[in-house]
């Protein structure tokens, strides 16, 4: 089944927010962030990822600043229409700490390890 798709049907917070993990080819998540109705959009109709920055509300285009852009492969809807799952190819480290992914900690008997280092 195919349909047109309109961002206006997915189910934002009441602060007009969806989350959204991206992740690379191979399926390694890189990182999670918030997206909105029209930064859903331009990403569609651009092919470049773009997110709402709660910190300084205003839209981040991921890679506008360091480079690090990711490019939209394929994105995807969960059943609840509450939750974005995109694949993407990432150039560089999609952390902010300079690492490929954001989720570098792993909690294992209950200590917390660090799994990578920031790419030199």
């Amino acid at each position: 089944m195919t349909a047109t798709f309109d961002p206006a049907t997915l189910r934002y917070t009441a602060d007009g927010l969806i989350p959204a993990i991206a992740q690379d080819e191979g399926g390694e998540v890189l990182m999670m962030a918030w997206m909105t109705r029209e930064t859903v959009a331009e990403t569609l109709a651009t092919g470049r990822v773009c997110y709402w920055s709660r910190s300084r509300q205003a839209f981040w285009r991921k890679g506008e600043t360091s480079g690090h852009v990711q490019t939209l492969i394929e994105m995807r809807v969960d059943c609840d229409r509450d939750c974005l799952l995109m694949t993407v190819r990432q150039e560089g480290p999609a952390c902010h700490t300079n690492r490929r992914s954001c989720f570098y900690t792993a909690i294992r008997d209950g200590r917390e390890v660090i799994t990578s280092d920031p790419i030199a």
